[in-house]
């Protein structure tokens, strides 16, 4: 038996030690706030539609995973998202020829096998089949990818420590309403880091607000269902600005002394004044006359080396479900091979990649001397690209529109 004063010492000694553990351990105390912040999202759940029992059963034992991506964790380095391949590989290894020539060869064969779907979905939404299908294997690898998120807890955790709150707050809200109008099982609703889910990777606002029911069970089934897949993709694209019967981009061969600094979506022609100005259609294809009067702006991914484009508004429809010009690529090129085999005309180079710290140094260099207005983000898209070939002139060095170390030590050595 202990003895009274002995008892004191334990009671004494336990809470102790949960005062150590409150004190020393920042992740119990984190949890714990996660846990009243996720209870606060209540009177938001419920204007929404989601039912006591529905919150309750769903956010029961729910726990952050402070292991993603796009995090800020007090005292810990800013995640960001360098791992995102379409913003830390070259185009050769992203857009990689073995990869394309695989999903094309599929493609053609899901086409037929979902021709009547996919023929509703050209007639309704004036997307072409080849793109949402495109748009399937990249997200999914035509469902094959498991995803490998619980969706709820990375809107979760969004919600309490991303970099976007506001946005993955209201994107919490609607996963809870998919799980409570029995839209989809918890089990299923799995997800990438940043909660896109489903066959086409839909975050639950794009679900609401994009979903078709095609095959008509009366439910929109993004996870199950393909013809819902890709019609919700399709109207996504319509939703966005798709133009039926425009092409997404055609890949020119640009003059020897090409601007690399006008490859930016401000900079618009007519493709028919670009082509005046020496660019010109690989392999020597005819435009029509509605083709050459549309607006397109050029892109070179690889700054002066590699292909050039000339990219028309569909461009940048598709660009808006995925922010990356290496993924609008990707999805277009495949689009495109599933009708014809031949590669681009002109071969990706061999550049390398800079590290998304250099990128963000040079990007913070071209803001502090007035040439950059964009995001500070690591990632050297169109805008990036076009300020460093603006620095490259002022600087007297090579213009070619490209990150590399030679034009960081030269931003180095000016400060």
């Amino acid at each position: 038996m202990i003895k009274p004063l002995f008892s004191k010492i334990l009671v004494l000694s336990s809470g102790l030690l949960l005062l150590a553990r409150l004190v020393v351990s920042p992740t119990y105390a984190a949890d714990a706030a996660f846990m009243q912040f996720i209870a606060s999202l209540w009177p938001e759940a419920q204007a929404a539609g989601v039912s006591r029992a529905t919150f309750d059963r769903e956010t029961r034992g729910l726990e952050p995973d402070y292991k993603l991506p796009d995090l800020i964790l007090p005292g810990r380095p800013a995640t960001g998202a360098p791992s995102q391949a379409e913003f830390v590989q070259v185009p050769a290894d992203y857009v990689k020829e073995g990869n394309i020539a695989r999903l094309a060869g599929e493609g053609q064969k899901l086409m037929q096998k979902h021709r009547a779907a996919l023929d509703a979905i050209e007639k309704q939404f004036g997307v072409p089949a080849t793109i949402v299908l495109a748009i399937w294997g990249r997200e999914t690898d035509y469902g094959r990818y498991s995803l490998p998120y619980d969706t709820l807890r990375v809107v979760a955790t969004q919600a309490y420590v991303g970099r976007r709150k506001d946005q993955y707050r209201g994107e919490f809200i609607l996963a809870l309403k998919l799980l409570g109008e029995g839209v989809v099982t918890h089990k299923q609703l799995r997800s990438s880091w940043a909660g896109a889910t489903g066959l086409t990777q839909f975050l639950p606002s794009e679900y609401y607000k994009h979903g078709v029911d095609l095959d008509g069970d009366g439910r929109v089934d993004i996870w199950n269902s393909v013809p819902d897949a890709l019609a919700s993709a399709a109207k996504q694209l319509v939703n966005k600005g798709w133009q039926g019967g425009l092409r997404w981009a055609y890949e020119v061969k640009a003059p020897a002394n090409v601007d690399c600094t006008i490859g930016t979506p401000e900079v618009q022609k007519p493709i028919g004044e670009w082509l005046r100005a020496g660019f010109a259609p690989v392999r020597g294809q005819k435009l029509s006359a509605a083709e050459q009067a549309q607006p397109a702006s050029l892109l070179q991914p690889e700054g002066i080396y590699g292909p050039s484009f000339l990219t028309t508004k569909n461009y940048f429809v598709i660009k808006e479900y995925n922010f990356s010009d290496l993924y609008v690529l990707f999805v277009g090129h495949l689009s495109d091979r599933m009708i014809n085999p031949q590669p681009f005309a002109t071969p990706w180079s061999a550049s390398t990649q800079l590290r998304t710290t250099s990128v963000e140094a040079m990007q913070k260099h071209l803001t502090r001397i007035g040439i950059y207005k964009d995001k500070i983000d690591g990632k050297a898209g169109m805008l990036t690209r076009a300020a460093l070939g603006a620095y490259q002139k002022s600087a007297g060095i090579k213009v070619d529109c490209w990150p590399s170390e030679a034009v960081l030590q030269s931003m180095s050595t000016a400060r």
